[in-house]
């Protein structure tokens, strides 16, 4: 503030000086210009300047006063807001060091306040590690007492223990899982057997199915020779044409034809049947026979399989699709037509989706397909759903369909309904009396695997086949095995029996234990 005063007064002195020097330069000018004037002019030139010199002097020494003035109150003003400001930076730092003096005895006052804690939580720390060692030495002590009072170790005590934990946890998950077949049996069962009753009850099929042999009759005795003609040029021409083997033995009127491919065995049936009936037997008659039957054949194969979905009325399928599935008019399981089979099964299939609400078209499609692949067994390897499932997927199907043809068997997991669909209709197709038969041999092995599953589990006594292999009865060591136990065995062989053994329909599983007690009385 003393700077800008000192600088104001300053100022004003060097404008008063400098109008000063001003009118003392003009004088002098004015001065020596008189001098140089001549006579009374000079004199009066001079007169007159020095009059303007005193007026210039004069107005110069005004306006330094003004100029002085202007600046002196410009300094008071600016001195003035710079003490005012100052005076509010002073107010605001004097808060300032306040706050932050209240905040320094708040941190101490906190630090104090943890310290003490720490101190507090050291002390608590040490009595409970105190008292952790007391109650450790307790529990060794205890252990001790009790390991020399049970006479066991802890090892021996705690497999005890998880043996005793385990066993009831076995016993409570077998009382759980009973619970819940229960009551899905309660509520499931009934609607199932209505809707799959109602289902048999509505379809209506034959007995039993043709059996297809590869025996062709004779007229008389004498056709064997014309079969094998001189030197046997026949039956080799025969059998070049047609790929199938003929036997012709000491069976009277019959000649017996042998092909892995029924399709051949079937085009080789036709054609010697019409070769006997025409009576002109030789290499040439025998190639143009054979040659009109298997496009015959072609036609036939075409027009089954049109038929079979014309049958069922679905709409018109690839033709790659179609001519497969005429192909399975020619096949058997179990002596069981497959085309026949695979119809039933749509029919089958068609029947339970209308009552659970499902698209009957689609599920009429997946049963007719199911066993489509059983056509290209021979050709591709692999499981019959799976095979069928690629090969109706390179051929269009539709996705659902697929994964019911593929699921049917339970080898790929289930995305729609239609595959569980399938194999019911399939089971029930399968099992009815009279649909399916197998050979001695295979019968006999059949149960024979039976009760050799049934023996392997630990528990069994005696195991028995009975009602022809469709019900494996389990008789079990009461001593050995509880009742909750008896329970999962059961289930287990029914999954050893799913997963080692083919056999039509369902084998029941049925587990017997019973305790007796004997006395006499003497």
């Amino acid at each position: 503030m003393l700077f800008a005063e000192l600088v104001l007064v300053m100022g004003y002195l060097g404008a008063w000086l400098m109008g000063g020097i001003v009118g003392f330069l003009c004088c002098r000018w004015l001065a020596a210009k008189a001098q140089r004037a001549s006579g009374e002019e000079g004199r009066s030139a001079v007169d007159a300047a020095r009059r303007e010199a005193e007026s210039i002097l004069r107005e110069a020494r005004i306006v330094g006063s003004e100029q002085a003035m202007a600046l002196r109150e410009q300094a008071e003003a600016s001195s003035c807001a710079r003490r005012a400001e100052i005076v509010q930076i002073e107010g605001r730092v004097s808060q300032r060091e306040l706050l932050i003096n209240q905040q320094i005895e708040g941190l101490v006052r906190q630090e104090q306040f943890l310290r003490q804690q720490h101190m507090d939580l050291e002390r608590r720390a040490e009595a409970m590690a105190a008292e952790r060692r007391g109650i450790l030495e307790m529990v060794e002590q205890r252990r001790l007492l009790l390991e020399k009072a049970s006479g066991l170790t802890v090892v021996e005590a705690r497999a005890a223990l998880l043996k005793e934990v385990e066993e009831e946890a076995m016993e409570d998950a077998h009382k759980l899982s009973n619970r819940v077949i229960g009551e899905a049996r309660t509520h499931a069962e009934g609607q199932a057997k209505r809707i799959i009753g109602m289902a048999i009850q509505r379809y209506a099929s034959e007995h039993t199915f043709e059996s297809t042999t590869a025996t062709v009759a004779l007229q008389g005795e004498d056709n064997k020779g014309r079969i094998i003609g001189r030197e046997g040029r026949n039956i080799r021409a025969f059998e070049a044409a047609t790929g199938v083997t003929v036997l012709i033995d000491d069976t009277p009127n019959a000649v017996v034809l042998s092909a892995f491919d029924p399709v051949r065995r079937e085009i080789a049936r036709e054609s010697m049947h019409r070769l006997i009936l025409d009576g002109r037997i030789h290499p040439t008659r025998i190639e143009e026979v054979v040659a009109k039957v298997t496009e015959e054949m072609d036609e036939t194969i075409m027009k089954t399989g049109e038929s079979a979905v014309f049958k069922l009325g679905l709409s018109p399928m690839d033709p790659g699709v179609v001519k497969l599935l005429g192909r399975l008019r020619f096949r058997h399981s179990f002596s069981q037509n497959l085309l026949d089979h695979s119809i039933e099964v749509a029919q089958l299939t068609g029947l339970i989706a209308s009552e659970l609400g499902v698209d009957v078209t689609a599920a009429k499609k997946a049963g007719l397909l199911h066993d489509i692949g059983k056509a290209l067994t021979q050709e591709v390897e692999g499981s019959h759903a799976i095979v069928g499932a690629d090969f109706l997927r390179r051929h269009g199907e539709q996705d659902d369909v697929v994964n019911g043809v593929a699921s049917h068997h339970d080898e790929v997991p289930h995305t729609t309904v239609l595959g569980v669909l399938v194999s019911a209709a399939d089971a029930i197709s399968a099992s009815r009396p009279g649909a399916r038969s197998e050979s001695m041999t295979t019968y006999l092995k059949r149960l024979e695997n039976l009760e050799r599953i049934g023996l392997e589990f630990p528990g069994v006594i005696k195991c028995f086949a009975v009602h022809a292999g469709r019900e494996l009865r389990i008789l079990l060591q009461p001593a050995e095995v509880s009742d909750q136990q008896a329970f999962g065995l059961a289930r287990s062989v029914a999954r050893r029996i799913e997963d080692e053994l083919q056999y039509p329909g369902q084998i029941r599983v049925t587990v017997v234990r019973e305790t007796r007690f004997v006395e006499f009385a003497k």
